[in-house]
């Protein structure tokens, strides 16, 4: 039987653990390099910049059209906005995660054990410049509309619950991916709230929401290549570290996936962006990954503490922000 929250009792809850952490040091960090053709990319003596500190959780940054960085706060359960230099305000409350669609069950685990990892998650703008959002608890792709209402994108495949959508991209022809692997339920891959027996890759079209690919253990961050013929994938999972790269179809499906990087040892990669030479930037527990589009590793960018997801931005997208555990950092490109 699924059992409703009070509001009040759900409030309450919510405060239990504080979402906001201490600050790592601000000058820890740098440029490891691999190959020398790095240095067209970074400068060899380039830092990151801590921006904001303090926070739960970080993820999923985009830099909007109207010149400034949202991302999101997973344990606070807030998206945040940030406008250069040092502007930072609360752009969201309390999304991506609400008691009223859970079991009790679900529901404290979430709270006590997995609080972290049950807000708000991936964000993107679609073509007409609405934000659109992976929920991750509450197990489902939204957007806001342009007047403030909340459309809900995904939520059901063949009738059934997606698991936690994690990240997604825009095709510039309006078709969405986005990935659904089962971290954000309490038990995972075991979870008996789990509905689909599969992590997948979905994609959101004109003819509907569609599977485009079931093969990956944990798919989570995704890119498109700058021409789009080619889309990136990786999987969080233990000892397989692997970014595949699956050719794009006209209709948007994918085929022809084939491993593109592997990361041994590294338990797994996160967030990913492509440069407009088509470099792929991967983050991991030992920081950015930056790989060329032949998949040569020439060097990593290394942070403070462990890199979820980065965004281009700023007027000219020259500054890659990264999102780490509890902060916010940024690095000029060339």
């Amino acid at each position: 039987m699924r059992t409703l929250l009070t509001p009040w009792l759900f409030s309450f809850l919510l405060t239990i653990g504080s979402c906001r952490q201490a600050n790592y040091p601000a000058d820890a960090g740098g440029t490891v390099t691999i190959d020398r053709k790095l240095d067209f990319i970074l400068p060899s003596d380039t830092k990151p910049v801590r921006l904001a500190g303090g926070f739960g959780f970080l993820e999923g940054p985009v830099w909007s059209p109207h010149g400034y960085l949202l991302f999101s706060d997973m344990r606070c359960h807030h998206i945040y906005r940030w406008v250069p230099p040092d502007n930072l305000s609360l752009f969201e409350a309390r999304t991506g995660f609400t008691a009223e669609d859970h079991t009790l069950h679900s529901f404290f685990l979430r709270k006590l054990l997995f609080h972290h990892k049950s807000g708000p998650n991936g964000l993107a703008f679609d073509k007409e410049g609405r934000l659109t959002i992976c929920e991750h608890g509450n197990r489902r792709v939204t957007r806001i509309e342009k007047d403030g209402t909340l459309t809900v994108v995904a939520e059901r495949y063949q009738g059934k619950r997606l698991n936690s959508p994690n990240d997604l991209v825009f095709r510039s022809d309006g078709m969405l991916y986005f990935t659904d692997p089962s971290f954000g339920l309490p038990a995972g891959e075991n979870d008996r709230d789990k509905e689909l027996p599969y992590d997948g890759i979905f994609l959101v079209s004109r003819r509907g929401l569609g599977l485009v690919s079931s093969e990956l253990d944990g798919p989570n961050g995704l890119a498109l290549s700058p021409d789009e013929k080619y889309l990136y994938v990786n999987g969080y999972q233990q000892r397989k570290a692997l970014i595949t790269r699956y050719e794009v179809n006209v209709d948007g499906t994918l085929s022809n996936g084939t491993v593109f990087f592997s990361g041994r040892p590294l338990p797994g990669f996160d967030g990913m962006k492509v440069d407009a030479r088509g470099n792929l930037y991967a983050t991991s527990p030992a920081g950015v990954l930056i790989i060329d589009p032949s998949g040569k590793h020439l060097g990593t960018l290394q942070i403070p503490e462990e890199p979820s997801n980065l965004a281009w931005g700023d007027a000219d997208r020259k500054t890659l922000y990264i999102t780490a555990e509890t902060g916010l950092y940024g690095v000029r490109v060339r």
